[in-house]
């Protein structure tokens, strides 16, 4: 874990105390440097404030299903801490279920459900390629939605 993880959680809990000791979860977006880097871009902005995971992909990794007042270190692609989120929904439902909102909210592409499910598609045959399941429309997808707390700059 890089040491700027800790160092942003301990800059967030000097301002917000009430948040809780243990550093969460940190991650980057995506599989890939150029995607991660764009889905950054676009949190830091304002532009992405919700993210979508399948659980097939959470139960692989050994990742919880992310709860309502979650916290989490979103990194670059090098793992170097660059904000705070916190969710505050998360709805499974089945791939074919996601709705343009939570397309919109993602704040990716064109931001149209089109362009989400396409993009989607590909990155979960990826990630879930040589497994046993399926990327399919009945496929469970964690629908997060969050919002930007702190940023380390």
């Amino acid at each position: 874990m890089h040491a700027s993880i800790d160092q942003l959680w301990q800059r967030y809990r000097a301002i917000h105390p009430q948040a809780p000791e243990q550093t969460p979860i940190a991650y980057h977006f995506c599989d890939n440097a150029a995607d991660a880097a764009i889905c950054l871009a676009l949190v830091l902005s304002g532009q992405k404030q919700a993210t979508a995971c399948s659980l097939a992909e959470l139960e692989l990794n050994g990742d919880p299903i992310p709860q309502v007042g979650d916290y989490a270190i979103v990194t670059n692609w090098e793992g170097e801490a660059q904000c705070v989120i916190q969710t505050h929904t998360v709805v499974i439902q089945k791939f074919a279920d996601v709705d343009d909102a939570f397309a919109h909210a993602e704040g990716e592409g064109d931001k149209s459900l089109a362009w989400w499910r396409t993009a989607h598609q590909q990155y979960f045959t990826r990630v879930l390629a040589g497994t046993n399941y399926a990327v399919d429309d009945a496929l469970e997808i964690a629908c997060e939605q969050f919002k930007l707390v702190f940023r380390a700059d």
